[in-house]
């Protein structure tokens, strides 16, 4: 074999090597590429300025949303997860009156189309917050029971527009059905499966209507309805 087949075949060793751990390069960083995988990304985060840009946006839609004036200070920890875009797990540090506090925030963003939205933000000794990841995911799932999740989690929304299309399936009615509000979201995960439970406000034209429902994602990632 001359020099330039070895090469060659050096260059797709290190490509598989790559794609073997799950490595793919993307806007000059890599990514762990596994679906709803939470992922640290907290080496240099204070020079980060990606990161750090996120972590100010979180905590100016705090302010803008609950009328407070927390100062962003910095970021303490922040991991990734990838779901229909890219969700930023930030715990910050934030001056409120005089005093620095810590927080917890996630964001969601989709860079392909210009989209950023705070989902969460608490202190940090509100208790644990829920993931996607959370969900068949994590031994001993079934001794956690039943639990209170974030309405706005991208998983979560997913679960119940389902509900709602099966809903429209299983309807005669020709006028269509609109998701007004979760106003009830549970989940419950397992070794390999995971429960959704909601009680979801429709519409149909002019009439309101709620459904309470119980919705499984299996193994493979689909959602089906019980």
């Amino acid at each position: 074999m001359n020099k330039l087949g070895v090469n060659v075949l050096v260059v797709v060793v290190l490509l598989c090597g790559y794609c073997e751990f799950g490595l793919c390069r993307q806007n000059d960083k890599f990514i762990k590429m596994k679906l709803g995988g939470v992922h640290d990304c907290s080496k240099g985060t204070q020079n980060n300025a990606e990161i750090e840009s996120l972590a100010r946006f979180a905590v100016q839609e705090h302010n803008k949303k609950e009328n407070s004036l927390l100062e962003f200070a910095r970021v303490l920890k922040a991991k990734e997860q990838v779901v229909s875009g890219m969700m930023y797990h930030l715990t910050l540090e934030a001056i409120d009156a005089g005093k620095k506090k810590i927080y917890e925030a996630k964001v969601w963003v989709k860079p392909w189309m210009n989209f950023k939205q705070l989902l969460e933000f608490k202190s940090a000794n509100d208790g644990p917050s829920f993931t996607t990841s959370d969900l068949g995911s994590k031994p001993g799932g079934p001794g956690l029971g039943w639990r209170a999740v974030p309405t706005k989690d991208p998983e979560v929304q997913e679960a119940a527009n389902h509900a709602v299309k099966f809903i429209q399936q299983r309807s005669n009615s020709l006028a269509p059905y609109e998701l007004l509000e979760i106003l009830l979201a549970k989940a419950k995960d397992f070794e390999d499966y995971a429960k959704f439970e909601f009680l979801l406000k429709l519409r149909r034209g002019i009439k309101e209507e709620q459904f309470r429902v119980e919705v499984t994602k299996n193994n493979e990632g689909k959602f089906v309805m019980n």
